[in-house]
């Protein structure tokens, strides 16, 4: 099997910080994780806040902690830092190789979602942001881990995207078509969901938006583990 992971991410027009922020981190026994967070609001403060998140889950997943219980951590820790005046929304996404399970891990209002072959549903069961109390629990899906996986969890930005002018974007009909093209890569996926929504937001995001993609193929090629980052300054 050949496990790939995406991002795709731009912050709000005309503010120079973006309030999202995503990390990669190997798990101890095997697999990849990827942290997603949305600090409330924009601008430093709700970069300050997600980083403060991110930081805090990352280590507790590479020390072994389970998913779950990392984002319980990490609600409570900014529950305490922010006396529970600030949020922010996480999404864990899994490829666990000593369960041979993936997991998604949401306190993200927002759903992910979810593709198992050519059955697309969406992951939309009631989930609180975390920081606001002490705690506050995700909500957790796991399934085995097989080539034909697909899941894909975005920021609020993805959801105001239209807002301007009354428009959305139907993530379901969009992934549906995406998903019956020939073996999409995951990167393809998500940059595909965020152009459709700066397309949009007339070019000038409403909000900072973030993509990420974890799709399971049968493996192709090599055994090379490669990562690419694009960063535009």
């Amino acid at each position: 099997m050949e496990v790939q992971i995406a991002v795709s991410k731009i912050q709000k027009y005309a503010s120079s910080n973006s309030g999202d922020t995503v990390e990669v981190v190997e798990r101890p026994q095997g697999g990849y994780s990827v942290v997603m967070v949305d600090g409330q609001s924009s601008g430093r403060g709700a970069k300050n806040s997600s980083v403060l998140v991110v930081r805090r889950v990352i280590a507790l997943l590479a020390d072994g902690v389970r998913d779950g219980a990392a984002a319980r951590a990490a609600s409570d820790n900014l529950y305490t830092e922010r006396g529970g005046k600030v949020s922010a929304t996480l999404n864990i996404i899994s490829a666990d190789l000593h369960t041979h399970t993936l997991l998604i891990t949401r306190n993200n209002p927002n759903p992910a979602y979810l593709a198992i072959g050519d059955r697309l549903r969406a992951l939309n069961e009631e989930s609180r942001p975390i920081g606001l109390y002490r705690d506050t629990r995700p909500v957790i899906t796991e399934v085995n881990l097989e080539p034909g996986l697909t899941v894909v969890a975005f920021t609020d930005g993805i959801v105001h995207a239209g807002s301007r002018t009354g428009e959305s974007l139907d993530i379901t009909e969009i992934l549906a078509e995406l998903l019956d093209e020939e073996e999409p890569t995951a990167q393809f996926l998500a940059d595909v969901l965020l152009e459709q929504a700066v397309r949009l937001d007339q070019g000038r995001p409403v909000d900072d938006i973030s993509v990420i993609v974890m799709r399971v193929l049968s493996r192709i090629g090599d055994d090379v583990r490669r990562m690419t980052v694009r960063l535009p300054v």
